[in-house]
């Protein structure tokens, strides 16, 4: 039973990667790059994860395709750690910090979190990463972002006069996020 299912997966797992093109050489300098910042800000975890487990595409596999994504700057097949980046992720982002969010995010998929979670924990390491919101709040990623963990994890978003700001814009308390 265990073999069958050891085939099972390695097939499908081939057949993610059978049905779409992986990264060129260009494209991989700047997952490199963006890993690189997700390194050095303290995710050893999460960039050795990135770097050493995952296998890049850049187009679309079957699942994918079913599944749609179309809005996406990246997507991640879990439990098999195939990780599609589309061309938002080069031409969209502004630079590797912002690159680096966007992986950041897909590493905690990899790692088996849903999105909620993954959200949750992308916002609140933001900063960790230097991707803030006086450098980035005029980005088309950040906005998409904050509007994507807003909608899912409202509690990080019920501070201030107008109770929909962003409770870890200043000092971040538990009891803030409790409400």
């Amino acid at each position: 039973m265990g073999g069958v299912t050891v085939v099972i997966l390695l097939g499908a797992y081939g057949s993610l990667l059978a049905t779409s093109n992986g990264l060129a050489g260009d494209q991989r300098t700047v997952v490199r790059r963006a890993i690189q910042v997700l390194d050095r800000s303290g995710f050893s975890r999460e960039a050795s994860v990135l770097g050493r487990f995952v296998a890049w595409r850049s187009t679309d596999n079957w699942w994918n395709e079913y599944v749609g994504h179309q809005r996406a700057y990246a997507a991640t097949n879990f439990p098999f750690a195939v990780v599609t980046v589309y061309p938002p992720f080069f031409t969209v982002a502004v630079d590797d910090t912002e690159r680096a969010a966007i992986l950041l995010h897909e590493a905690y998929h990899v790692l088996g979190d849903d999105e909620e979670q993954v959200l949750r924990h992308v916002w609140l390491a933001k900063q960790r990463i230097g991707w803030t919101e006086d450098r980035y709040a005029h980005t088309r990623v950040w906005r998409n972002t904050r509007e994507w963990t807003a909608g899912t994890v409202p509690g990080l978003f019920r501070c201030g006069i107008d109770a929909h700001s962003d409770c870890t814009a200043n000092l971040y308390t538990a009891d803030a996020l409790a409400q």
